[in-house]
Formats: C-alpha cells, sequence, structure tokens
C-alpha cells in the first residue's frame, strides 16, 4: 500500500531544463514547489558523461545570442555568460573533400546589415550564388506569414531558386543544425522562425554561443541551489508511474510506494514519459496519441582525443560531403586535443557499430587535417531519441502548455513552443507553464532576486 506524503502545492515531474526554468520561476515568487526526477542527476538530456579522466556532454551543444530567455534564466541564477559561454560574431567555415569550402562571417555592423555584409562578402560562393542567398535572406527574415500549409525547407528552397552548391553548403547544414530533420522532411515553418529570431533584432542574435564548460553543470547546480534556498525541493531518484485526477482536476502523483498530492502538477518529462502518463485517462486521450505521432530524430557525438597541441583553425567548422557534420575543438573548454565530431539526423552512420563509427569520423577528420596523428582515445555518445522530428505539418501534433485537466501542465522543448527542439524551447516552456500558475493564483509576496 503506497502511503500518502503531504500536501504540495506544485510538483514539477523531470528535472531538465524546462522543469528546472520551471521551479526558478515558481519558488521565486514564493510558490512552493517540489521537483521529482527519476535519474540520478539532474540535467535531462543536457547531462555529463565521464570520458576517461575528462567529463564532457552527452551530446555537444552550441547556441546564439537569440536565446534570450536561457541567458536571462543563468542571469536570474547568478551564473555569468562569459563563464559559460565563448560568444563569437556568426562565422560558418564549411570545408568540401577536394573542392574550395564556403566561408560566411558576419562583420560589426547594425542587423540587418551585417547578414547582406557577409553574404556579399562571403568567399566560395559565385556571384549569382550571393545574389540568390540574399534574394532568399530577404524573404526568410521578412514579416509576410510562414507557408500555408506548411512545406518541407527543400521545397521552400527550390521555390526560391537556390542552387545546389547553396543548398548543400550552406541551408542544408543550417537545417540539419537547428531542427535535426533533413531538408527533404523539415518544417519550412520552423526554419523560417530560426531564420527570423536569429537574423532579426539586434546583430548579437546571430552571435555563436559555444560552451566553455559542460552544460550538465552549468544550469543544475546552480538552480538546485536557488530552488532549495528558496524553499522548493528536489528529489532525486523518483520515477513518477501515474497521475492522479479526480473529478475537478488534477490532484498528484504516483510513485513507487508514495502517493503525493499537489494542486498544480508540471509533465517536464520527454514525449515518450509524458504520453505515457497522459494515455490512461479519457480526457488525455487525444494529446497522447499525437504524442504517439512525434516522431524523434538522432544525434550521434563521437569524441576523440588527440594530443594536446592538436588544434582546429577555429573552435567549429563545417564538413560538407562526409559523414562528420561539424567538429568543435573542446580546447575552449579547457580540454586541448579533444575534438566533438556531431552527425545530426537519421542516416547509413545509424548502422554502423561504435568502431566503424569511429574509423569513419577520424578518417573525415585525417582528409580536413592530413598531419593529425591517430586519435588516442574515443568515445561514441548516440541519443537514438535526441530531439522530435521537425518535420512539415509538426505544429499540429505539439500540444499546448495547458492540458484539458485543471491544474496538469505540459513543459518540454517539444510543447507548443513555436520553436525546434532546443534549450531556448525548453526554458520558454518550463517559464510558460510556471507563469500560467502564477497568473492564477498569484501570491502576496513578489520575485525574490
Amino acid at each position: 500500500m503506497a502511503r500518502t506524503a503531504d500536501h504540495a502545492p506544485v510538483i514539477v515531474v523531470g528535472g531538465g531544463w524546462a522543469g528546472l526554468t520551471a521551479a526558478v520561476e515558481l519558488t521565486r515568487h514564493g510558490v512552493p514547489v517540489t521537483v521529482l526526477e527519476s535519474a540520478r542527476q539532474l540535467g535531462g538530456r543536457a547531462r555529463c558523461v565521464p570520458f576517461g579522466s575528462q567529463r564532457v556532454d552527452n551530446g555537444q551543444h552550441v547556441m546564439i545570442g537569440a536565446y534570450h530567455a536561457m541567458l536571462e534564466l543563468l542571469d536570474l541564477l547568478g551564473v555569468a555568460e562569459q563563464a559559460v559561454f565563448m560568444r563569437r560574431p556568426l562565422e560558418l567555415a564549411m570545408h568540401t573533400p577536394g573542392r574550395r569550402g564556403v566561408h560566411v562571417k558576419a562583420p560589426a555592423l547594425p542587423a540587418p546589415l551585417h547578414m547582406l555584409a557577409a553574404l556579399l562578402g562571403s568567399r566560395g560562393l559565385s556571384p549569382m550564388d550571393r545574389l540568390r542567398a540574399l534574394r532568399f535572406g530577404a524573404m526568410a527574415t521578412s514579416t509576410r506569414p510562414s507557408p500555408s500549409p506548411d512545406t518541407s525547407v527543400q521545397a521552400m528552397l527550390e521555390k526560391n531558386r537556390q542552387s545546389p552548391r547553396l543548398v548543400a553548403n550552406l541551408w542544408e547544414p543550417l537545417c540539419l543544425a537547428a531542427l535535426n530533420t533533413p531538408i527533404a522532411d523539415a518544417s519550412a515553418t520552423l526554419f523560417l522562425t530560426v531564420l527570423r529570431d536569429a537574423f532579426t533584432g539586434t546583430r548579437h542574435n546571430t552571435d555563436l554561443l559555444i560552451p566553455r564548460t559542460d552544460l550538465g553543470t552549468a544550469l543544475p547546480r546552480p538552480a538546485l541551489d536557488f530552488i532549495e534556498a528558496h524553499h522548493g525541493k528536489v528529489r532525486l531518484g523518483q520515477r513518477v508511474h501515474g497521475l492522479r485526477i479526480g473529478p475537478n482536476g488534477v490532484t498528484g502523483v504516483d510513485l513507487t510506494n508514495e502517493r503525493l498530492s499537489a494542486r498544480q502538477v508540471i509533465l517536464a518529462v520527454s514525449p515518450v514519459v509524458c504520453r505515457r502518463l497522459l494515455a490512461p485517462h479519457p480526457r488525455l486521450r487525444e494529446v497522447a496519441d499525437n504524442l504517439a505521432a512525434l516522431h524523434s530524430e538522432p544525434i550521434c557525438t563521437v569524441y576523440l582525443q588527440y594530443a594536446g597541441h592538436i588544434r582546429l583553425e577555429r573552435p567549429m567548422v563545417g564538413l560538407v560531403g562526409t559523414t562528420t557534420q561539424w567538429v568543435f575543438d573542446r580546447a575552449v573548454c579547457g580540454q586541448p586535443g579533444l575534438m566533438a565530431a556531431v552527425i545530426s539526423g537519421p542516416g547509413p552512420h545509424m548502422q554502423l557499430d561504435n568502431a566503424s563509427l569511429v574509423e569513419c569520423v577520424a578518417q573525415d577528420l585525417s582528409a580536413l587535417n592530413p598531419r593529425w596523428p591517430a586519435p588516442t582515445n574515443t568515445l561514441v555518445l548516440r541519443e537514438k531519441r535526441a530531439t522530435f522530428a521537425s518535420r512539415v505539418g509538426v505544429e499540429t501534433l505539439r500540444p499546448g502548455h495547458r492540458s484539458p485537466i485543471p491544474g496538469l501542465w505540459l513543459a518540454g522543448d517539444f510543447t507548443a513552443t513555436g520553436l525546434p527542439a532546443t534549450l531556448e524551447g525548453a526554458v520558454r516552456s518550463g517559464l510558460d507553464c510556471a507563469r500560467a500558475i502564477l497568473a492564477t493564483n498569484r501570491p502576496a509576496t513578489g520575485p525574490v532576486s
């Protein structure tokens, strides 16, 4: 028989970036929160794993300056941006084996002149391709509505007469990096949202934010300290098996040997876990069915340790026509000689075993830098469900933050944030849930810094 625990005003199920954001926002407004995380560490998909004597993220991340909600959250927690990120103006250096690559770099000019100058001054593109890119960029960042009905990124690029070389060296890598979905399937609506967020507003929105430290500690530890300092609780190793729903709304959750009551519950878990918790309840079945149709896409990260003096020409470079898509020099994280090779989305690489995948990636890097020796140590991390698939029409499947059950909220980058699966989307979803709860029951006290 499960025992019943004390009543909690708000329970947050999930200790990833969405759940932690919601808990921070609620506790800073005086609302007691209990965070339940099934794992033994916080962070969700942005977590740390050991690699020899070092720690690395379970996948290499890169953010942009337009991630305002994420940056404001870190600032609230007392985390200085420069301690977590290296901020650099947008620079895309795309290398193609045996061919001249493409290099685009944004100068220090006001937006949108910085992108106009970047495309006009790009290297490796013909004058006609520069003009095509400018025309598409002007369309993408305009205020005109997104395609209705939604169409694929590939179809949109063809309609806008983008050449095969321009697509392969610029738009396709950007789409895979932003949406983790091949251009033939990717939603033009979501891709245009990404471009408009990045390339409009101030020029700093396009800046690249390259992590200086592992993201598994950048947010979770300060968030934990903040939540507990503001009378919230964080419980690790606590798996929620079911929701308790009464005639008037949610009443709590069931753990393995415990029932925990609450007036409000925020589910900040993966789409798979969210669907499992929602499916038994008739009023939530439509949402669960939509989540079942929300497919996922993988991301593979291969870490390769070289001698400490090995460096890339810049912190991040792109590869075209190879298995590897992006390579990050982890020297910016204080890990000299360590490279993170990223492969987004599906492809033949998913059928390779780890040894074969390492060999393939090492050959890609050897072609890029023929004088490099063989790596001394490697690690393959496969996130088979790294993100939801940002396919055409996906917005019709993404649930809103307010569920059909009073007091039950849904958070996570897969919810209806209008963004693809990013940490910014996760943070915004947590904020939206917390602020909706605050709007329905504002505490007597204001926010506490």
